[in-house]
């Protein structure tokens, strides 16, 4: 079932993401999310290589993206949870979101131009949310894959 978020509410969800700094500092952005599927999107900089020689993405990124979208995931599928709550008080709520747990199977080498890191919500309560998360390069090659835990209530 997929919920109606009205545009304002939305809108606030979206500029939360962004507006978290360390999602700045590495480039991830959203590139879109429902309540059933959040997906970031982030470009490779210099930055952000973990082994020069070959060029290719630090498994520090790789998870921290993971994070960031199961977390994002956990955030959107608990507001979807709390239907007609006021504002204030899902806020409040999800303020207390956090990691409990994280898993990465690292699969293949982080090659590529422009990574996107995919996350839908296994299992959710009124406390704790479980997601699972995908990180592919943009010719849709699987590079990792996480499950992760999260506070949510």
């Amino acid at each position: 079932m997929q919920t109606v978020f009205k545009k304002t509410e939305l809108k606030m969800a979206l500029d939360f993401m962004q507006q978290i700094p360390f999602n700045r500092h590495v480039g991830l952005e959203v590139h879109s999310f429902t309540d059933a599927e959040v997906i970031f999107k982030m470009k490779m900089r210099d930055e952000l290589v973990g082994n020069w020689m070959q060029g290719i993405l630090h498994g520090g990124v790789i998870s921290s993206a993971l994070d960031v979208a199961g977390g994002a995931a956990a955030l959107v599928g608990s507001y979807a949870r709390m239907g007609d709550l006021p504002i204030e008080e899902k806020m409040k709520t999800l303020s207390k979101l956090g990691t409990i747990d994280m898993r990465v199977d690292f699969l293949r080498p982080g090659k590529g131009e422009e990574f996107f890191a995919h996350a839908s919500i296994l299992r959710i309560g009124n406390k704790v949310a479980v997601t699972r998360m995908e990180f592919k390069n943009q010719l849709d090659d699987l590079i990792a894959v996480g499950t992760g835990t999260y506070l949510c209530g």
